[in-house]
Protein backbone atom coordinates (compact mmCIF):
# COMPACT_ATOMS: atom_id res chain seq x y z
CA UNK A 1 0.00 0.00 0.00
CA UNK A 2 1.43 3.09 -0.89
CA UNK A 3 2.87 4.93 1.96
CA UNK A 4 0.81 8.53 2.24
CA UNK A 5 3.16 11.23 3.44
CA UNK A 6 2.91 14.30 1.08
CA UNK A 7 -0.67 15.64 0.21
CA UNK A 8 -1.09 18.27 -2.62
CA UNK A 9 -5.06 19.92 -2.67
CA UNK A 10 -6.10 21.35 -5.54
CA UNK A 11 -8.57 24.04 -5.23
CA UNK A 12 -8.83 25.66 -1.73
CA UNK A 13 -11.72 27.18 -1.29
CA UNK A 14 -14.02 25.92 1.84
CA UNK A 15 -14.51 22.76 1.39
CA UNK A 16 -10.37 21.91 0.20
CA UNK A 17 -9.29 24.17 2.84
CA UNK A 18 -10.77 22.26 5.50
CA UNK A 19 -9.23 18.28 3.92
CA UNK A 20 -6.23 20.48 3.75
CA UNK A 21 -6.23 21.76 7.56
CA UNK A 22 -7.16 18.15 9.39
CA UNK A 23 -4.54 16.42 6.98
CA UNK A 24 -2.33 18.80 8.40
CA UNK A 25 -3.32 18.33 11.97
CA UNK A 26 -3.25 14.94 11.02
CA UNK A 27 0.94 15.26 10.76
CA UNK A 28 0.92 15.02 6.84
CA UNK A 29 2.52 17.33 4.79
CA UNK A 30 0.44 19.77 2.68
CA UNK A 31 1.07 21.56 -0.46
CA UNK A 32 -2.16 24.09 -1.00
CA UNK A 33 -3.17 24.76 -4.80
CA UNK A 34 -4.85 27.25 -6.98
CA UNK A 35 -4.95 29.43 -9.58
CA UNK A 36 -4.04 32.58 -8.43
CA UNK A 37 -1.62 33.64 -5.05
CA UNK A 38 -4.63 35.06 -3.43
CA UNK A 39 -6.63 32.27 -3.30
CA UNK A 40 -3.96 30.47 -2.36
CA UNK A 41 -2.52 32.87 0.96
CA UNK A 42 -6.34 33.22 1.76
CA UNK A 43 -6.38 29.87 2.20
CA UNK A 44 -3.21 29.61 4.48
CA UNK A 45 -4.58 32.44 6.32
CA UNK A 46 -7.57 30.76 6.99
CA UNK A 47 -6.00 26.90 7.91
CA UNK A 48 -3.45 29.69 10.14
CA UNK A 49 -6.50 31.15 12.26
CA UNK A 50 -8.39 28.28 12.53
CA UNK A 51 -5.11 26.29 14.31
CA UNK A 52 -4.29 29.32 16.73
CA UNK A 53 -7.87 28.98 17.83
CA UNK A 54 -7.72 25.29 18.33
CA UNK A 55 -4.32 25.71 20.19
CA UNK A 56 -5.63 28.38 22.16
CA UNK A 57 -8.30 25.88 23.18
CA UNK A 58 -5.76 23.55 24.65
CA UNK A 59 -6.43 20.94 21.28
CA UNK A 60 -3.13 20.54 20.48
CA UNK A 61 -0.51 18.31 22.90
CA UNK A 62 2.68 19.68 23.39
CA UNK A 63 2.50 21.54 19.63
CA UNK A 64 1.64 24.82 18.61
CA UNK A 65 -0.87 26.26 15.53
CA UNK A 66 3.10 27.25 13.89
CA UNK A 67 4.61 23.70 14.40
CA UNK A 68 2.09 22.36 11.90
CA UNK A 69 1.65 25.33 9.20
CA UNK A 70 5.43 24.32 9.31
CA UNK A 71 4.62 21.49 6.84
CA UNK A 72 2.37 23.72 5.40
CA UNK A 73 2.97 24.87 1.45
CA UNK A 74 1.59 26.84 -1.02
CA UNK A 75 2.14 26.88 -4.94
CA UNK A 76 0.10 27.92 -7.98
CA UNK A 77 1.85 25.95 -10.49
CA UNK A 78 0.27 22.12 -10.09
CA UNK A 79 2.90 20.44 -12.17
CA UNK A 80 6.08 21.66 -9.56
CA UNK A 81 3.85 21.04 -6.94
CA UNK A 82 2.92 17.12 -7.99
CA UNK A 83 6.44 15.93 -7.81
CA UNK A 84 6.79 14.49 -4.39
CA UNK A 85 2.79 13.95 -4.08
CA UNK A 86 1.53 10.55 -2.85
CA UNK A 87 -2.03 11.81 -2.86
CA UNK A 88 -3.20 14.69 -4.40
CA UNK A 89 -6.89 15.57 -3.88
CA UNK A 90 -8.85 18.10 -6.24
CA UNK A 91 -11.44 19.98 -4.63
CA UNK A 92 -12.19 22.70 -7.89
CA UNK A 93 -15.00 23.59 -9.50
CA UNK A 94 -17.88 20.83 -10.37
CA UNK A 95 -17.25 21.59 -13.71
CA UNK A 96 -16.43 18.40 -15.57
CA UNK A 97 -13.82 19.35 -18.26
CA UNK A 98 -11.91 21.75 -15.09
CA UNK A 99 -11.70 18.21 -13.16
CA UNK A 100 -10.46 16.55 -16.09
CA UNK A 101 -7.87 19.19 -17.05
CA UNK A 102 -6.42 18.80 -13.41
CA UNK A 103 -6.36 15.44 -13.42
CA UNK A 104 -4.66 15.27 -16.82
CA UNK A 105 -1.93 17.89 -15.74
CA UNK A 106 -1.56 15.31 -12.15
CA UNK A 107 -1.05 12.28 -13.55
CA UNK A 108 1.68 14.09 -16.39
CA UNK A 109 4.11 15.59 -13.38
CA UNK A 110 3.42 13.07 -10.36
CA UNK A 111 5.32 10.28 -9.14
CA UNK A 112 4.23 6.66 -10.28
CA UNK A 113 2.87 5.68 -7.02
CA UNK A 114 0.93 8.85 -6.75
CA UNK A 115 -3.13 8.43 -5.80
CA UNK A 116 -5.49 11.06 -7.32
CA UNK A 117 -8.46 11.21 -5.83
CA UNK A 118 -11.69 14.06 -6.49
CA UNK A 119 -13.87 15.55 -3.83
CA UNK A 120 -16.57 15.80 -6.22
CA UNK A 121 -19.78 15.53 -4.66
CA UNK A 122 -21.78 14.32 -7.16
CA UNK A 123 -19.84 13.48 -10.56
CA UNK A 124 -18.38 10.20 -12.54
CA UNK A 125 -14.93 9.28 -11.05
CA UNK A 126 -14.54 6.84 -13.92
CA UNK A 127 -15.23 9.78 -16.30
CA UNK A 128 -12.98 12.54 -14.50
CA UNK A 129 -10.26 9.37 -14.21
CA UNK A 130 -10.29 8.57 -18.01
CA UNK A 131 -7.91 11.35 -18.66
CA UNK A 132 -5.51 9.62 -16.76
CA UNK A 133 -2.79 6.81 -17.35
CA UNK A 134 -3.36 5.39 -13.85
CA UNK A 135 -7.02 4.60 -14.14
CA UNK A 136 -6.42 2.07 -11.13
CA UNK A 137 -5.04 4.73 -8.77
CA UNK A 138 -8.08 7.32 -9.26
CA UNK A 139 -10.57 7.32 -6.51
CA UNK A 140 -13.22 9.60 -5.04
CA UNK A 141 -12.59 10.91 -1.47
CA UNK A 142 -16.07 13.28 -1.17
CA UNK A 143 -16.13 15.27 2.55
CA UNK A 144 -18.55 17.37 4.05
CA UNK A 145 -18.72 20.62 4.87
CA UNK A 146 -17.43 21.98 7.19
CA UNK A 147 -14.65 19.02 7.36
CA UNK A 148 -13.26 19.72 10.82
CA UNK A 149 -16.77 18.79 12.38
CA UNK A 150 -18.98 16.56 9.56
CA UNK A 151 -17.78 13.02 10.50
CA UNK A 152 -18.74 11.25 7.13
CA UNK A 153 -15.44 10.87 4.20
CA UNK A 154 -17.15 9.02 1.43
CA UNK A 155 -14.20 7.07 -0.49
CA UNK A 156 -15.25 6.01 -4.14
CA UNK A 157 -14.45 3.34 -6.37
CA UNK A 158 -14.58 4.41 -10.04
CA UNK A 159 -14.82 1.30 -12.27
CA UNK A 160 -11.31 0.89 -13.02
CA UNK A 161 -10.02 2.10 -9.51
CA UNK A 162 -7.60 -1.00 -7.77
CA UNK A 163 -8.76 -2.00 -3.88
CA UNK A 164 -5.31 -1.05 -3.11
CA UNK A 165 -5.76 2.66 -4.12
CA UNK A 166 -9.22 2.67 -2.14
CA UNK A 167 -7.67 0.76 0.79
CA UNK A 168 -4.88 3.62 1.17
CA UNK A 169 -7.51 6.49 0.86
CA UNK A 170 -9.39 4.52 3.50
CA UNK A 171 -6.48 4.51 5.79
CA UNK A 172 -5.64 7.62 4.86
CA UNK A 173 -9.48 9.62 5.48
CA UNK A 174 -9.66 7.75 8.81
CA UNK A 175 -6.47 9.15 10.32
CA UNK A 176 -8.20 12.58 10.13
CA UNK A 177 -9.10 14.59 13.16
CA UNK A 178 -12.92 15.54 13.84
CA UNK A 179 -13.85 17.49 16.45
CA UNK A 180 -17.28 16.21 16.36
CA UNK A 181 -15.79 12.39 17.33
CA UNK A 182 -14.66 9.85 15.58
CA UNK A 183 -14.58 9.70 11.52
CA UNK A 184 -16.81 7.36 9.73
CA UNK A 185 -15.17 6.18 6.18
CA UNK A 186 -18.08 4.74 4.12
CA UNK A 187 -16.82 3.04 1.41
CA UNK A 188 -18.76 3.66 -1.76
CA UNK A 189 -18.62 0.23 -3.65
CA UNK A 190 -19.41 1.58 -7.12
CA UNK A 191 -19.50 4.70 -9.06
CA UNK A 192 -22.67 6.36 -9.70
CA UNK A 193 -24.49 10.24 -9.11
CA UNK A 194 -24.15 11.43 -5.86
CA UNK A 195 -22.96 8.60 -4.18
CA UNK A 196 -24.50 7.11 -1.01
CA UNK A 197 -25.44 10.50 1.24
CA UNK A 198 -26.40 13.36 -1.80
CA UNK A 199 -27.81 10.52 -3.60
CA UNK A 200 -30.47 9.71 -1.12
CA UNK A 201 -31.27 13.54 -0.71
CA UNK A 202 -31.25 14.63 -4.20
CA UNK A 203 -34.78 13.05 -5.48
CA UNK A 204 -35.97 15.62 -2.29
CA UNK A 205 -35.15 18.14 -4.44
CA UNK A 206 -37.80 16.99 -7.31
CA UNK A 207 -40.54 17.12 -4.50
CA UNK A 208 -38.45 20.97 -3.59
CA UNK A 209 -39.04 21.98 -6.88
CA UNK A 210 -42.71 20.91 -7.22
CA UNK A 211 -43.54 22.39 -4.00
CA UNK A 212 -41.39 26.11 -4.66
CA UNK A 213 -43.57 26.42 -8.24
CA UNK A 214 -46.95 25.32 -6.19
CA UNK A 215 -46.46 27.96 -3.94
CA UNK A 216 -45.85 30.55 -6.37
CA UNK A 217 -48.75 29.95 -8.86
CA UNK A 218 -51.20 29.73 -5.65
CA UNK A 219 -49.64 33.14 -3.69
CA UNK A 220 -48.15 31.72 -0.91
CA UNK A 221 -45.61 33.85 0.92
CA UNK A 222 -42.08 31.80 1.22
CA UNK A 223 -42.74 32.26 4.98
CA UNK A 224 -45.42 30.62 4.94
CA UNK A 225 -43.80 27.85 2.71
CA UNK A 226 -41.28 27.42 5.44
CA UNK A 227 -43.86 27.56 8.68
CA UNK A 228 -44.77 23.95 7.07
CA UNK A 229 -41.37 22.54 8.32
CA UNK A 230 -41.36 21.40 11.64
CA UNK A 231 -39.78 23.61 14.67
CA UNK A 232 -36.05 23.60 14.78
CA UNK A 233 -35.06 22.12 11.33
CA UNK A 234 -33.70 24.91 8.71
CA UNK A 235 -36.54 25.30 6.72
CA UNK A 236 -36.77 24.18 2.86
CA UNK A 237 -36.56 28.14 1.46
CA UNK A 238 -33.71 28.89 3.97
CA UNK A 239 -31.96 26.40 3.29
CA UNK A 240 -31.66 26.42 -0.44
CA UNK A 241 -30.84 29.76 0.29
CA UNK A 242 -28.01 28.80 2.40
CA UNK A 243 -26.73 26.18 0.27
CA UNK A 244 -26.93 28.38 -3.07
CA UNK A 245 -29.46 28.48 -5.66
CA UNK A 246 -26.53 28.14 -8.47
CA UNK A 247 -25.34 25.01 -6.48
CA UNK A 248 -28.99 23.35 -6.60
CA UNK A 249 -29.74 24.53 -10.80
CA UNK A 250 -26.26 23.03 -11.52
CA UNK A 251 -26.51 19.55 -9.03
CA UNK A 252 -30.21 19.12 -10.89
CA UNK A 253 -28.92 19.79 -14.56
CA UNK A 254 -26.43 16.91 -13.84
CA UNK A 255 -28.83 14.86 -11.92
CA UNK A 256 -31.22 15.35 -14.94
CA UNK A 257 -29.04 13.97 -17.63
CA UNK A 258 -27.29 11.09 -15.04
CA UNK A 259 -30.79 9.67 -13.26
CA UNK A 260 -33.91 11.28 -14.84
CA UNK A 261 -35.17 14.38 -16.29
CA UNK A 262 -37.54 14.53 -13.78
CA UNK A 263 -34.61 16.56 -11.34
CA UNK A 264 -34.56 19.22 -13.83
CA UNK A 265 -34.78 22.61 -11.95
CA UNK A 266 -38.84 23.70 -11.76
CA UNK A 267 -39.41 27.18 -12.68
CA UNK A 268 -38.72 28.91 -9.74
CA UNK A 269 -35.25 27.91 -9.07
CA UNK A 270 -34.64 28.62 -12.93
CA UNK A 271 -35.79 31.99 -12.61
CA UNK A 272 -33.95 32.85 -9.30
CA UNK A 273 -30.49 31.31 -11.26
CA UNK A 274 -31.09 33.32 -14.24
CA UNK A 275 -31.65 36.59 -12.50
CA UNK A 276 -28.72 35.60 -9.91
CA UNK A 277 -30.81 35.44 -7.19
CA UNK A 278 -28.39 32.95 -5.73
CA UNK A 279 -29.25 33.09 -2.09
CA UNK A 280 -26.98 33.91 0.80
CA UNK A 281 -23.54 34.22 -1.11
CA UNK A 282 -25.62 37.01 -2.62
CA UNK A 283 -27.23 38.72 -0.09
CA UNK A 284 -30.75 37.54 -1.66
CA UNK A 285 -32.78 34.10 -2.71
CA UNK A 286 -35.62 32.98 -0.99
CA UNK A 287 -34.85 35.71 1.46
CA UNK A 288 -32.60 38.94 2.28
CA UNK A 289 -29.90 37.27 4.15
CA UNK A 290 -28.38 41.12 4.52
CA UNK A 291 -28.67 40.97 8.39
CA UNK A 292 -27.78 37.49 8.83
CA UNK A 293 -29.68 33.61 8.55
CA UNK A 294 -33.54 34.90 8.29
CA UNK A 295 -36.10 33.26 10.61
CA UNK A 296 -39.32 32.83 9.10
CA UNK A 297 -42.27 34.66 11.34
CA UNK A 298 -44.20 32.03 13.01
CA UNK A 299 -47.22 34.01 12.58
CA UNK A 300 -47.27 34.06 8.92
CA UNK A 301 -48.93 30.87 8.99
CA UNK A 302 -48.69 28.06 6.80
CA UNK A 303 -49.07 27.28 3.14
CA UNK A 304 -50.23 23.74 3.90
CA UNK A 305 -48.12 22.54 0.67
CA UNK A 306 -44.86 20.65 2.34
CA UNK A 307 -45.78 17.43 3.83
CA UNK A 308 -42.44 15.54 5.79
CA UNK A 309 -44.16 12.52 5.50
CA UNK A 310 -43.06 12.51 1.33
CA UNK A 311 -39.45 13.30 2.09
CA UNK A 312 -39.10 10.64 4.44
CA UNK A 313 -40.20 7.92 1.51
CA UNK A 314 -38.57 9.41 -0.89
CA UNK A 315 -34.48 8.93 0.76
CA UNK A 316 -36.19 5.24 1.70
CA UNK A 317 -37.22 4.56 -2.18
CA UNK A 318 -33.74 6.25 -2.92
CA UNK A 319 -31.67 4.06 -0.25
CA UNK A 320 -33.00 1.20 -1.39
CA UNK A 321 -32.06 2.20 -5.21
CA UNK A 322 -28.62 2.55 -3.42
CA UNK A 323 -28.75 -0.82 -2.29
CA UNK A 324 -30.40 -2.23 -5.71
CA UNK A 325 -27.48 -0.77 -7.51
CA UNK A 326 -24.38 -2.19 -5.59
CA UNK A 327 -23.60 1.46 -4.44
CA UNK A 328 -23.71 0.05 -0.66
CA UNK A 329 -24.53 -3.39 0.62
CA UNK A 330 -26.15 -2.92 3.70
CA UNK A 331 -28.84 -0.27 4.40
CA UNK A 332 -26.76 0.26 8.09
CA UNK A 333 -23.93 2.28 5.89
CA UNK A 334 -27.02 4.14 4.16
CA UNK A 335 -28.37 5.45 7.55
CA UNK A 336 -24.64 6.04 9.06
CA UNK A 337 -23.37 7.61 6.14
CA UNK A 338 -26.50 10.44 6.24
CA UNK A 339 -26.04 11.07 10.29
CA UNK A 340 -21.67 11.51 10.05
CA UNK A 341 -22.34 13.83 6.76
CA UNK A 342 -24.98 15.49 7.30
CA UNK A 343 -26.37 15.05 10.99
CA UNK A 344 -29.46 13.87 9.64
CA UNK A 345 -31.13 10.48 10.79
CA UNK A 346 -31.07 8.05 8.22
CA UNK A 347 -34.24 7.08 6.51
CA UNK A 348 -34.22 2.98 6.65
CA UNK A 349 -33.99 1.86 10.37
CA UNK A 350 -36.98 3.98 11.12
CA UNK A 351 -38.74 1.61 8.03
CA UNK A 352 -38.04 -1.68 9.03
CA UNK A 353 -41.70 -2.37 9.86
CA UNK A 354 -42.79 0.39 7.19
CA UNK A 355 -42.71 -1.13 3.88
CA UNK A 356 -45.81 -1.56 2.29
CA UNK A 357 -46.66 1.83 3.66
CA UNK A 358 -44.17 3.91 2.14
CA UNK A 359 -44.97 2.18 -0.94
CA UNK A 360 -48.70 3.42 -0.92
CA UNK A 361 -47.18 7.30 0.10
CA UNK A 362 -44.76 7.25 -2.96
CA UNK A 363 -47.65 5.85 -5.42
CA UNK A 364 -49.92 8.67 -3.88
CA UNK A 365 -46.92 11.21 -4.10
CA UNK A 366 -46.88 10.06 -8.40
CA UNK A 367 -50.53 10.70 -8.75
CA UNK A 368 -49.91 14.16 -6.99
CA UNK A 369 -46.88 15.69 -9.07
CA UNK A 370 -46.82 13.05 -12.56
CA UNK A 371 -42.85 12.53 -11.38
CA UNK A 372 -42.56 8.76 -11.99
CA UNK A 373 -38.54 9.00 -10.55
CA UNK A 374 -41.24 8.23 -7.16
CA UNK A 375 -42.26 5.09 -8.41
CA UNK A 376 -41.28 2.34 -5.46
CA UNK A 377 -38.09 0.42 -6.62
CA UNK A 378 -38.46 -3.02 -7.03
CA UNK A 379 -36.48 -3.67 -3.89
CA UNK A 380 -38.79 -1.36 -1.73
CA UNK A 381 -41.92 -2.77 -2.85
CA UNK A 382 -39.81 -6.27 -1.91
CA UNK A 383 -38.91 -5.26 0.96
CA UNK A 384 -36.03 -7.82 1.07
CA UNK A 385 -34.04 -4.53 2.09
CA UNK A 386 -34.24 -5.34 5.76
CA UNK A 387 -32.24 -7.87 5.12
CA UNK A 388 -29.57 -6.40 3.84
CA UNK A 389 -27.97 -4.92 7.08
Amino acid sequence: MVDIKNLVVIGVGQMGMGAAQVALMAGFNVTLVDIKDEYVDKAYAGIDAGMKKLEAKGAFQGKTAADFMANCKKSTDIASAMKDADLMIEAVVEDMDVKKKVFKTCDDNAPAHCILASNTSTMSITEIGSVTNRQDKVIGMHFFNPVILMRCVEVIYGEKSSDESVNAGMEFAGKLPCLKGERYIAKVLKDGPGFIVNRITAPVQIYQNYVFDKAEAEGKTWEQLDNDSPGGAMPTCVLADFVGIDTLFHGQNYYAKTLSPDFAPGKVVTKMFNEGILGAKTGKGFYDWSKGRPKPDRKAGKARLYKLKYPLAIMLNEGCRVLEEGIATSWKVCDDALMAGMNMPGPMKPNLNNSEKQVEVLNELVELTGKKYFEPCELLKSGKWVEME
